[in-house]
């Protein structure tokens, strides 16, 4: 007997925002979160992820993230918590 599985799989990434002036958040890139130990995950290294990235320019210094989830197949962008779909990431 043939079982068919609806279940997504997704990605793990962190979408990373800097403040203007005006206080509007700005998207600046969007990383994939690869680590296999989740112990090693914590709100530091996400942040020193995205300086490494970014780099530690004066514009960078209200950097923050926000976590989403990326569908493999379609690219489509979800926020965890929220539900909301957000742009194909492809």
């Amino acid at each position: 007997m043939e079982y068919i599985l609806n279940i997504m799989e997704y990605l793990v990434a962190y979408e990373f925002y800097c403040k203007s002036k005006h206080d509007e958040p700005h998207l600046i890139g969007i990383l994939p979160e690869r680590r296999k130990d989740k112990n090693r995950i914590t709100h530091e290294s996400i942040m020193n992820w995205g300086k490494m990235f970014l780099g530690d320019e004066p514009e960078f210094q209200n950097l923050f993230f926000v976590q989403v989830m990326i569908e493999k197949t379609t690219g489509e962008i979800f926020e965890p918590n929220s539900g909301s779909q957000k742009d194909n990431f492809n």
